[in-house]
Parts: structure tokens; sequence; C-alpha cells
């Protein structure tokens, strides 16, 4: 009997190391996995940072130029009103001008009609005041 008992409890510590080995060993596979998920994903988060950071300097570069831009067009938008007060102080310029042109035509008028009349009657002419 002692024998049979010896055999079952070998039996039993045999059954028992098998499970032990069964678990050791799926507890290795779950860590080999874990540490792979891990590393996997260590992996992705360097991944993106490094895309977040050149998208960052890549803003900061968009947004640099843009100011600049912003800076240009309103310097240009200065230029624009300076040259449109330029337009309108010329053009009222030429209105002034158009307006003695028009006077000095109608003076000259008169004198080619009073220099006419008095070729015609001979006599001179007395100037107009």
């Amino acid at each position: 009997m002692e024998e049979s008992l010896k055999n079952r409890i070998i039996l039993i510590l045999a059954i028992l190391a098998a499970i032990f080995f069964i678990g050791s060993i799926s507890s290795c596979t779950n860590a080999r996995r874990q540490k792979s998920a891990r590393d996997k994903e260590m992996s992705t988060r360097l991944d993106i940072e490094e895309k977040m950071s050149s998208f960052m300097k890549d803003k900061t570069v968009l947004e640099e130029k843009l100011t600049s831009l912003n800076q240009d067009l309103e310097a240009e938008k200065a230029a624009h009103q300076a040259t449109k007060k330029a337009l309108v102080q010329e053009q009222l310029v030429d209105q002034s001008l158009k307006e003695e042109l028009q006077k000095v035509t109608k003076l000259k008028e008169a004198l080619e009609e009073d220099l006419k009349e008095a070729l015609l009657t001979g006599k001179s002419i007395k100037p107009k005041k």
C-alpha cells in the first residue's frame, strides 16, 4: 500500500508539476504578448510625437509667414490709401485746370470776336474790365 500511496503521490506531483509548467508557459507567453503590445504602443506614441513636433514646427513657420504677409498687406493698404489720396488731389487739380482752360478759351474767343469786329470796322478796341 505504501507503494501505491507513493505512486499516487508521484502521479499527483507529476500532474501538479505539469499544471504549473503549463501555467508558467502560459504566463510567459502572456507576458511576451503584453511586452510586444507595449513596445508597439510605445513605437506608435513616438511616431505620433515626432509627427506632432513636425506639425508644430510647420505651424510656427506658417504663422510667421502669415504675420509677415499681414504686415505686407497693411503696408500695401497704407500705400493704396496714399495713392488714392494723391489720385483725388490730381483729379481736383485736373478739374481746376479744366475750368481755368475753359475760362481762358472763353476769353480768347471773346478777344477774337473783338479783334474781328475791330478789323471789320477799323476801329480800335477798348479793353474790357
